[in-house]
C-alpha cells in the first residue's frame, strides 16, 4: 500500500454488508476516508445497492464520516437493452460527483473502497472509474469465499438485517432477520437446494448493517413487510440511532 499521510479516500456505501465491510477494513488497515458516497437509484439497477439506501444517513453519523448522497434520475431505464450500455449510463452520476470531490479535497481522491464480491460487470466499471480519476482501488471482499467473508462479519461483531428477498427458498419469514449463525446455515443449505449465492451476490437478498465495531450507535428499526408471494421488503416506517 502507497504512503496516505495527505491522501484523502472516499468509500462507496450503500449501508449494506458488503459496502460497510469493505468500509471497516479500510479503517482498519488505516485508510484515511474522508467521504462516504451514496446512489439512491430511483428504480431497478445494475450497479448499485437498492433497498434502503436512505438510511445511510444515520449510519455515516454513527461512523462520523460526512456522506455524499447523489439522487439521479431512473438512469433512463427501459431505455436501453443492451446491460454494459445501461451501466455506463447508471455511472456517470457517480464519476460526476467524484470528479467533484477530487477538486474538493486537499489532493483530490487518492483512492476508491468498494465491497464488490464477486460481480465482473460492477468490478470493471469501478476499476476504469478509479483509472480514470488516477486513483487506487481497495477491494478487500474481491473473490473471497462467502463463506468466509460472512464469518468474519460475524465475528467482527456485525449486526446485519435482511432488508429484501428474491430468490427460491427465501420466504416473508426472511424479511427483517438478522443475519446471524443460524441464518448462515440456512443460507448453505438453500445454496446447495437452489443455488442461493451466501452472501446474496446475485441480488438474492439485500442487507442493512444495524450495527458494528466501526459505528458508534446502532441502527433501531420499525418496520413492516412487504410481500407479493414470491419476493418483498422491510417498509421501514421508523429508524433513529440507539
Amino acid at each position: 500500500m502507497t504512503d496516505t499521510a495527505d491522501s484523502a479516500w472516499v468509500s462507496l456505501f450503500s449501508g449494506g454488508k458488503d459496502s460497510s465491510w469493505a468500509l471497516y477494513r479500510a479503517l482498519e488497515d488505516g485508510l484515511p476516508v474522508e467521504r462516504l458516497v451514496t446512489v439512491h437509484p430511483a428504480g431497478d439497477s445494475y450497479m448499485y445497492h437498492v433497498p434502503a439506501t436512505d438510511l445511510a444517513r444515520l449510519a455515516a453519523e454513527s461512523i462520523d464520516i460526512p456522506l455524499l448522497e447523489i439522487e439521479p434520475d431512473d438512469f433512463g431505464a427501459g431505455d436501453v437493452r443492451d446491460a454494459g450500455v445501461q451501466g455506463d449510463r447508471e455511472l456517470e452520476p457517480l464519476e460526476g460527483a467524484l470528479a467533484e470531490l477530487d477538486d474538493e479535497l486537499d489532493g483530490g481522491v487518492a483512492g476508491l473502497v468498494a465491497g464488490a464480491v464477486e460481480s465482473e460487470f460492477q468490478t470493471s466499471r469501478i476499476e476504469g472509474l478509479s483509472d480514470r480519476l488516477d486513483a487506487e482501488l481497495f477491494a478487500p471482499l474481491w473473490q473471497r469465499d462467502p463463506v468466509d467473508l460472512a464469518e468474519s462479519m460475524l465475528d467482527a461483531g456485525f449486526e446485519i438485517r435482511i432488508v429484501s428477498v428474491s430468490a427460491a427458498g427465501l420466504d416473508e419469514t426472511w424479511l427483517g432477520r438478522r443475519l446471524d449463525a443460524d441464518a448462515l446455515a440456512d443460507l448453505r443449505e438453500l445454496n446447495a437446494e437452489y443455488g442461493v449465492h451466501v452472501l446474496g451476490e446475485g441480488g438474492e437478498f439485500e442487507t442493512l448493517v444495524t450495527d458494528g465495531p466501526h459505528m458508534d450507535r446502532p441502527i433501531e428499526l420499525d418496520y413492516v413487510t412487504d410481500w407479493d408471494g414470491t419476493r418483498g421488503s422491510i417498509r421501514i416506517e421508523d429508524a433513529w440511532l440507539g
